[in-house]
């Protein structure tokens, strides 16, 4: 094909999406809106050249309530359960309805790089009860998939996200691979819970979980593993790149004032990251994660490690 024909090609599918009826979108790995087509930018009441993120147009038609229906009483606790999952698979479908009475099946298709192509096909046609019953079964599989005091992602839903990440390789020869685990515990959190009651506990998990989370990649996958232990999975990350996104939430966790009656308080966290290797079964790489994590603990906290292999 020569550009020419190549270009033709290009504006013709342009051409196709501008006019479909299917509700079209691309957004970046940061979760701006980069294209959309008329039928999505009036779903949701976004102006043409407009490019929001997509964050700020969820809150934005929730707040004004048009658009996708959010059935929420807490848009923040909705937000971060959505945004625990969102991107971490590379593809996810589900229904969803708009506050005009149209009912859409939508798919979300993320590439490595953490972009994401979006399309609503309009399934108003269908039975209301066989919609009912399909959006229960997504509302279960949503709710089994997350953790109930942080509302981030839980056990289950990170370690799929690891089975992932060593499914991609073949375990032929044990050499270093692309894509890591971060174990991330957060530091004295018996005393926190002996000294200033389970509440105070719960405030600092709860607090923990959404700072770390806005600091999330859309590719990478963090949730709740068990008490004060989070898991962050990253596909993609290199050495040098893990370490500088675990420093990144440490700086942010040290500036952190959870607790309105008390502004002095302050709490931490410390980290082991692992790097897959060929080979490795989920145990081991947890296993070297945690290791790495009980090297930073033993090293006076607040920090973070490498495992060396």
């Amino acid at each position: 094909m020569n550009y020419l024909q190549f270009d033709r090609t290009c504006a013709q599918a342009i051409s196709l999406a501008e006019n479909s009826h299917n509700l079209i979108a691309v957004f970046d790995a940061a979760g701006c809106l980069r294209y959309a087509n008329e039928a999505f930018r009036a779903a949701y009441f976004i102006e043409k050249d407009e490019n929001p993120l997509w964050c700020e147009m969820m809150r934005r038609n929730f707040d004004r309530r048009q658009g996708i229906v959010i059935r929420t009483g807490d848009f923040d606790a909705w937000m971060t359960a959505t945004q625990s999952r969102r991107g971490k698979t590379g593809f996810r479908a589900f229904e969803a309805d708009l506050h005009d009475g149209r009912w859409l099946w939508m798919t979300e298709t993320a590439q490595a790089n953490g972009w994401m192509l979006c399309i609503a096909n309009d399934i108003t046609s269908l039975r209301a009860d066989e919609r009912s019953l399909r959006q229960d079964r997504d509302f279960a599989i949503r709710a089994s998939e997350t953790d109930d005091l942080t509302g981030i992602a839980n056990r289950r839903f990170v370690m799929e996200r690891l089975d992932d990440l060593l499914a991609a390789h073949s375990p032929v020869t044990r050499r270093a691979l692309g894509g890591c685990l971060a174990v991330l515990d957060i530091d004295n959190f018996k005393y926190i819970n002996d000294r200033f009651g389970h509440h105070v506990g719960d405030v600092v998990l709860r607090n923990f979980a959404r700072k770390i989370l806005a600091n999330v990649r859309l590719t990478d996958c963090f949730g709740r593993v068990s008490g004060e232990e989070f898991a962050l999975v990253m596909p993609s990350a290199d050495g040098r790149e893990a370490t500088l996104i675990i420093e990144r939430m440490l700086a942010v966790i040290r500036e952190t004032a959870p607790l309105e009656e008390m502004p002095a308080f302050r709490y931490s966290f410390s980290a082991g990251i692992a790097f897959a290797l060929e080979g490795d079964t989920r145990s081991d790489l947890y296993r070297r994660a945690d290791q790495a994590l009980y090297a930073a603990k033993m090293s006076g906290r607040n920090r973070v490690e490498v495992d060396a292999r």
